[in-house]
């Protein structure tokens, strides 16, 4: 999926079936190496899916897969361009909308103006090109907006982390030009580019606008077009472009001549001073909430760990980095959920078809991708689900899928459901395999009444307890010691306690059950 949606491999062609080979995936990969600046081993090694995982511009890196695979390596450190441009030298901008000021406290809308100010000079002081800021009225040539998740151009944001924002090239299309930042990082003005929890929003504007005026992503280092954010440029009052930039805008617009540089606006605004340094330790609440543990839900969705706590939660990713060290909102992300929502019992990814179930109190959802599908939610009696007493189950605690077998595994109150969904179902009812419901003690050597549980490695059950997991090695039973660990530090980037404090495992009684070789 990553290769494809940035423009290294082609998509399938669903009207001869044809599917992409081992070979060509392998040759894709080898290009985003290449073009990455990574040794090029066409292999998913650690190098490379920690800079896939890496915060970027969400527009494709190669215009054009199929030519893009037949280059030489000659062509690697080489500008770009889209083939677009404007066929006029005097452009106008307007801002439609500006930072949230609960994600974004530092950056009011005065200093915003200037921030993009400065960032559309750094491109007139190279090329021959005039900007002019216009009123939101009158709607510019370059429309800048800041938007969260789906905002109607096909291009949906995905939180914070992952994609930062983008930008549509020059055209006669509506949208030629429109610049939007996604609202839900946390933007800030001459920060460290050491301090990861914030991004510069100089940084990605000059970036963006070099979209909107026609450039694609470059390979070449020093690039303020490579795809990859690469934090603070430090002074952007002095900023100026890379040689591959300027020879990338004045190969489209031209080289600026001996006037004034700067364009239309030849009184940008100044700046103010840049914030001082953070210090080391902040007071900041969603710390303590992540750190605290007590998670109300723990699922593996697409390759990372969603960890759901109260309204929000926090993702890990593969590399073991956090998306953002805050967290996000789950009616913000999920779409179907009632916006009272402010606890998720369980959730599990479907391998089947790739859905997302979702488990709250009686009822549960399914999802494609982050939009719950049409007739949901359904009753929990949908499941077929008993307790040994004869009772319906009225509430999911824990679920997951078991590498080990690929049935998934749905726990309440002390018993577990399996279930076989090894093909996709079009109907809604389904029933438990026979023998079922069994009692969590079966699962020796970790807590019987779980938060939740994964899959996760090489096919490892991970089982999740206020702060603390166990790990059951490549789905294997009767293990003689299972160790708990801390989820805090091992998943969510917190510190370790002070030496010498022992955090408290609850005991587990310690005897060989057999019989879950066949559950």
């Amino acid at each position: 999926d990553w290769l494809g949606r940035y423009g290294y491999l082609p998509p399938p062609d669903p009207r001869t079936g044809k599917l992409h080979t081992k070979d060509g995936i392998e040759q894709a990969i080898r290009v985003m190496q290449r073009f990455g600046g990574l040794q090029e081993t066409g292999v998913l090694d650690s190098e490379t899916v920690r800079l896939m995982s890496a915060p970027r511009c969400s527009l494709p890196d190669i215009i054009g897969s199929e030519d893009m695979l037949r280059r030489k390596r000659r062509r690697r450190k080489r500008y770009a361009i889209s083939g677009l441009k404007w066929h006029k030298t005097d452009l106008t901008w307007s801002v439609h909308s500006y930072p949230s000021p609960s994600l974004s406290p530092d950056l009011t809308d005065g200093l915003v103006d200037t921030i993009l100010s400065h960032a559309f000079k750094a491109w007139s002081n190279a090329a021959a090109l005039n900007f002019h800021r216009v009123s939101t009225d009158n709607e510019g040539d370059i429309r800048v907006s800041f938007n969260r998740l789906f905002h109607d151009d096909g291009y949906p944001f995905d939180g914070q982390g992952g994609t930062l924002a983008h930008a549509f090239f020059p055209g006669r299309g509506e949208v030629a030009g429109d610049t939007h930042f996604d609202d839900q990082e946390i933007w800030s003005y001459g920060v460290s580019s050491g301090d990861s929890s914030t991004t510069d929003l100089f940084t990605v504007a000059v970036h963006e606008f070099g979209h909107a005026l026609g450039l694609s992503h470059s390979s070449s280092d020093p690039s303020i077009m490579k795809p990859y954010y690469q934090g603070s440029v430090g002074d952007i009052v002095n900023f100026q472009l890379a040689a591959d930039d300027k020879n990338a805008i004045q190969q489209l617009y031209g080289v600026r001549d001996n006037a004034p540089p700067g364009g239309g606006d030849p009184h940008v605004p100044r700046l103010p001073s840049p914030p001082p340094p953070r210090p080391t330790l902040l007071s900041d609440p969603s710390i303590n909430e992540r750190c605290q543990g007590g998670f109300d839900a723990v699922a593996n969705i697409r390759g990372e760990v969603f960890f759901f706590k109260g309204a929000q939660f926090w993702r890990t990713k593969r590399d073991g980095s956090l998306v953002s060290n805050k967290p996000a909102q789950i009616q913000n992300f999920w779409m179907g959920l009632p916006p009272e929502t402010n606890k998720v019992d369980a959730v599990y990814e479907r391998k089947s078809d790739s859905h997302i179930i979702f488990f709250i109190g009686s009822r549960y959802w399914v999802f494609r991708d982050t939009v719950a599908m049409t007739g949901y939610p359904r009753p929990l009696s949908d499941w077929g689900m008993r307790r040994r007493n004869g009772q319906p189950v009225d509430k999911v605690e824990a679920a997951f899928i078991w590498a080990h077998n690929g049935k998934t595994y749905l726990f309440s109150d002390g018993e577990f459901w399996r279930f076989d969904e090894s093909e996709k179902r079009q109907r809604v009812n389904i029933q438990p395999e026979p023998g079922y419901p069994r009692d969590n003690s079966l699962w020796a050597g970790v807590p019987s009444h779980m938060d939740d549980i994964i899959s996760w490695g090489e096919g490892d059950a991970y089982f999740f307890k206020d702060n603390l997991y166990w790990v059951l090695k490549n789905g294997g039973l009767n293990q003689e010691v299972v160790t708990a660990q801390s989820t805090a530090v091992d998943w969510l980037r917190c510190p370790a306690p002070p030496a010498g404090s022992t955090p408290v495992v609850p005991r587990f009684p310690e005897r060989c059950i057999c019989e879950l070789n066949g559950a």
